[in-house]
């Protein structure tokens, strides 16, 4: 929490929190730095009120109830993040992406080595869940979050939103029904594939992609598969949109080269572009990857990758050996 706090027993019973709480924060915030600035706040409240704590909850909800309305007062302030799919209908892949939009609008990934992060079930993390958790109010958010992600109980998030147990689970059953309704077109391909196929499904896409195969990857896509691009709010869906989107505007991503990371409790990959002088690789996208049995049904593109690189701990750029390494 800062400096010259070393060996406090409060800081130290605080910091345990600090993985889920980083978790719970991304959820409702769309975005990992901002979820790290609201935990590091989140818990510089609590070490400076600790002595207040008086043990009517845990000290899990006491810390909970500072990291929501955290979250509250960034997001009064924040317009809502999106996916390029909530902005718009998909267009042609052999057009042009438009002009970038402003960061701030959009999801963004999460690293996956957050302990937190692996142990929640299903698909509480993944980008689509995320961007679908956007459309709810914030206390809703915050409800559906405590309740049917992190097990908190009816009673513990009255409390922690200072109202009745009715009152939650009112607001947790209006949250359901939105999230439904949100989710109803993709209703068809939420089976997630075992560990061991969603493994071999990426080292599959990686080797297509890095040789341009366009017929791999298609036998790898789902027929209604999406590609979008954050920045921009560019995205299409089918697999002849998204060739003709590689082998048009895109081709300049022939014969890049791809480094797996996970992001969003799923698969993802560091894209490198062949530099113009043919010495090595330079960052290009961070690509995060949807599956629904055996097929990916999902590329999401973040091209902002002087940022994202780093959290995801990729280097700028690689030399031509870890094309070697990658095939081996």
């Amino acid at each position: 929490m800062g400096d010259g706090e070393t060996g406090d027993p409060a800081a130290e019973r605080l910091e345990l929190y600090r993985g889920e709480l980083t978790g719970y924060c991304y959820r409702m915030l769309g975005a990992y730095a901002e979820a790290e600035d609201a935990v590091q706040e989140t818990l510089l409240r609590a070490w400076r009120n600790i002595g207040r704590f008086e043990g009517r909850s845990s000290l899990r909800s006491w810390v909970y109830r500072i990291a929501t309305n955290v979250c509250l007062d960034a997001l009064a302030a924040a317009k809502r993040r999106a996916l390029p799919m909530d902005l718009g209908a998909p267009s042609e892949g052999g057009t042009a992406p438009g002009d970038p939009l402003d960061a701030a609008l959009w999801v963004g990934p999460c690293p996956g080595t957050n302990p937190e992060t692996n142990a929640t079930a299903g698909e509480s993390v993944h980008l689509a869940f995320v961007a679908v958790l956007q459309h709810l109010p914030p206390r809703q958010r915050a409800t559906l979050i405590l309740r049917d992600v992190l097990g908190f109980t009816a009673g513990e998030v009255a409390d922690l939103h200072g109202t009745t147990v009715a009152s939650a689970n009112s607001a947790l059953q209006r949250a359901r029904t939105t999230l439904a309704g949100r989710r109803e077109n993709t209703a068809g391909r939420t089976s997630r594939p075992s560990d061991a196929t969603l493994r071999v499904l990426a080292e599959r896409y990686a080797t297509a992609f890095s040789r341009y195969d366009m017929e791999e990857l298609s036998m790898l896509l789902h027929v209604d598969a999406t590609l979008c691009l954050p920045p921009y709010a560019k995205w299409m869906r089918g697999t002849a949109d998204i060739q003709a989107w590689l082998t048009g505007p895109a081709v300049g991503c022939r014969g890049s080269l791809l480094i797996p990371t996970v992001a969003n409790g799923t698969a993802g990959f560091g894209q490198y572009r062949p530099r113009p002088d043919g010495d090595g690789y330079v960052a290009w996208a961070l690509q995060v990857l949807d599956f629904s049995d055996d097929h990916i049904t999902g590329i999401t593109a973040f091209r902002d990758a002087e940022r994202l690189f780093p959290l995801f701990g990729l280097p700028e750029q690689v030399g031509e050996d870890a094309r070697v390494g990658a095939q081996a």
